[in-house]
């Protein structure tokens, strides 16, 4: 069997490490790497610290407009795509690589399997939304990290090719537990238990002055430290809005470049909470017992907010300070999304599927 994985972004590299272990090991797999993700510790230190092979293809695309950035990519897949000629297109979450690998599939009528199928946030404003509802409708197979995530694409009349699988990103997060250490505490001078993680990208957040000044003006009234590595597109933000000001006058607040995967792990579970605007460091935190704050209207992991290990926040920054100085661990814990073998039921699955067609 020949599969061809198109991923773009760091929640992807991680996913993409255990199901390249199961298929690398009776199958052929080819890795095009987009490049919708080109910093350093956003990308190769990934691939380095996941073993997994330097990517077969890489499109270098880099950033631009949603439209830019996912014509590039479906003019430059359309012709690898044609001359690989995979039996299988494996799809990840729900990036501009995502969407732009379905339509380019689709329309060269090769089957689809799309990995995390199902989540919602019920927001056809959002991009993500709008990727995934795409790749959704036009895949084979979907492999869906939970039941909440079956239930949406059932509503949406989808039903055939539907397998509840778990999450490939728990099982790589117990795969490297034995790696974390508190090493990344010592280097920013933190105590376990003491300090909280922030993390800051999304264009609802860090593309509005207001909003951006209300989180960061948050940060630094909380009365203990809180690391914030930057994501490229929000430090760039910073400065345009002249808001970097807020933050070199915030003594607690330590602010990094992107960490490598197994150091920001390590600080997401000994943190005594997360702040973040992503979607994979919610389930990273809610994997390691740390209480969430998202400052987001919406989840598509809302089986952590129901389990109250998650809490959805406006960007405003009396809500914010308040919530992070209430967040505490619940009694309760679920663990929502599956173990160690989803890699290996996806794989199994994929083969029954294509022995059929």
């Amino acid at each position: 069997m020949k599969v061809l994985s198109i991923v773009g972004a760091r929640p992807q590299f991680v996913k993409l490490a255990p199901l390249h272990q199961e298929i690398s090991r009776r199958h052929q797999h080819i890795i095009l790497h987009t490049g919708q993700h080109y910093d350093p510790q956003m990308n190769d230190s990934f691939f380095s610290i996941l073993d997994i092979p330097s990517p077969d293809h890489n499109l270098g695309v880099g950033s631009g407009s949603h439209g830019q950035q996912t014509g590039r990519m479906m003019m430059e897949m359309e012709g690898i795509l044609q001359e690989a000629d995979p039996d299988i297109v494996y799809l990840y979450g729900d990036t501009n690589s995502t969407v732009a690998g379905a339509l380019v599939a689709a329309k060269l009528g090769l089957p689809i399997a799309h990995i995390e199928a199902g989540p919602r946030l019920y927001d056809r404003y959002n991009p993500e939304e709008i990727n995934r509802v795409v790749t959704d409708h036009l895949s084979h197979l979907l492999f869906c990290p939970s039941e909440v995530s079956r239930v949406n694409l059932e509503k949406e009349g989808i039903r055939d090719g539907v397998h509840v699988t778990g999450d490939l990103m728990v099982q790589i997060l117990h795969q490297v537990s034995e790696r974390l250490s508190t090493e990344p505490l010592s280097r920013f001078s933190l105590q376990e238990g003491e300090y909280m993680l922030c993390t800051l990208h999304r264009a609802e957040n860090v593309d509005h002055p207001g909003k951006l000044r209300e989180i960061l003006s948050a940060l630094a009234e909380l009365p203990f430290d809180v690391v914030l590595p930057l994501h490229p597109r929000t430090r760039k933000t910073i400065t345009q809005f002249g808001l970097d000001g807020i933050l070199e006058g915030a003594d607690n607040v330590k602010v990094s470049e992107p960490l490598d995967y197994l150091s920001f792990l390590s600080l997401n579970k000994h943190a005594r909470s997360v702040l973040t605007d992503s979607g994979g460091v919610q389930k990273e935190a809610y994997v390691f017992n740390t209480p969430c704050l998202t400052v987001f209207h919406r989840t598509g992991w809302v089986e952590t907010v129901d389990e109250g290990w998650n809490r959805l926040l406006p960007a405003d920054r009396g809500s914010i300070v308040k919530a992070v100085l209430e967040a505490r661990r619940p009694e309760t814990y679920l663990a929502s999304y599956g173990g160690q073998d989803v890699a290996a039921k996806m794989l199994r699955l994929t083969e029954d599927y294509l022995s059929k067609v």
